[in-house]
């Protein structure tokens, strides 16, 4: 099979001819049909991550078929659609786990970070780490729910009760978590780069009811908001636009430094917090509500071999919407 694979930090993934693996007995394998492109896949090439494993074959956001199965698996049919998200394994026994905080399990292991992942055309996973995927929607689409669509759905139920609620970073989890907002009734003002009128427009055309740049004050104060932007001097500007008693949520997993702000910026109760990777439930939870009413993932669509042209493309942030890889020979 073939594979992008990063083997040196700064150096881009190269691509590498490699044997199909064998799945052990928890394990699956599975023909990969897309693969989305996230924000930590850039920062993990970039080498911003601690603890990486290298060589590395990125992806956490896979789509596929069950290929072959392992001797104890009992949850998939060969030929059953699947999908991988970023939560590759945990240890099941600590106190996290045992108290259904597996996210932060600390020795969880990731899906294209400690785990190969999906910028190939074959991966393996463990069984209980997956979710069954329905036929209709192309797999280029799908892709992004597996990490966007999901901790954009985690930040905003732990943002609590919003009705208005401020996005910082209009990317794969902004356009997501705005359509699954909307449906909840929430007012979903779109914050962006400043100056980026398209994509301002973007989020208008998603039901945002306001967009505007990141340098400027929305026109009424938010009940929360959340930052999917990597870009730390957002956290006191949020703070500045939420209302006493609201929450600023940071959903990314690398953020730079967060600047020193004043005390009376956080009093009045307001609540920052961060949000780490997701759990199982999230995924069943996310998944049920997208087969009551599908999300529309806007998606530019690339070769396995064009990964790090993706990569390029999505750090200058000149992607609306999400980038995905696609094993079928031709995409564009």
């Amino acid at each position: 099979m073939r594979a992008m694979v990063l083997e040196h930090p700064g150096q881009g993934l190269r691509l590498v001819p490699c044997p199909v693996p064998r799945p052990g007995p928890e394990q699956i394998l599975i023909a990969v049909e897309a693969c989305g492109v996230c924000r930590t896949d850039f920062h993990l090439v970039d080498g911003e991550l601690p603890d990486m494993v290298l060589p590395m074959t990125p992806g956490h956001e896979i789509v596929g078929r069950v290929a072959a199965i392992g001797a104890a698996v009992d949850r998939w049919t060969i030929g059953q659609r699947v999908g991988v998200p970023w939560l590759g394994w945990t240890c099941g026994a600590c106190r996290y786990c045992r108290a259904g905080q597996e996210n932060l399990c600390t020795q969880a292991r990731f899906t294209g970070y400690q785990i190969p992942g999906g910028f190939a055309q074959y991966t393996l996973a463990d069984q209980r780490y997956c979710f069954a995927l329905p036929e209709g929607p192309a797999a280029e689409e799908l892709a992004p729910l597996l990490c966007a669509g999901l901790i954009g759905y985690r930040a905003a139920r732990l943002a609590g009760s919003a009705q208005r609620l401020g996005v910082y970073g209009f990317g794969a989890a902004g356009h997501l978590v705005t359509q699954l907002a909307r449906r909840w009734g929430c007012e979903v003002y779109a914050l962006t780069r400043p100056g980026d009128e398209s994509t301002q427009a973007f989020a208008r055309s998603l039901g945002a009811v306001w967009a505007g740049g990141a340098d400027e004050a929305p026109p009424s104060l938010l009940d929360a908001a959340l930052i999917f932007a990597p870009d730390g001097s957002l956290v006191p500007t949020a703070l500045r636009h939420i209302r006493p008693g609201g929450c600023v949520v940071c959903a990314g997993i690398h953020m730079s430094d967060i600047p020193s702000f004043p005390y009376a910026l956080l009093w009045g109760e307001r609540v920052l917090r961060s949000v780490a990777n997701l759990t199982r439930r999230d995924g069943e939870e996310f998944f049920a509500l997208v087969a009551q009413a599908p999300l529309k993932a806007q998606v530019h669509v690339f070769a396995l071999e064009d990964a790090n042209q993706a990569l390029d493309r999505l750090r200058r942030g000149d992607i609306q919407g999400a980038a995905v890889l696609s094993m079928r020979s031709g995409a564009q």
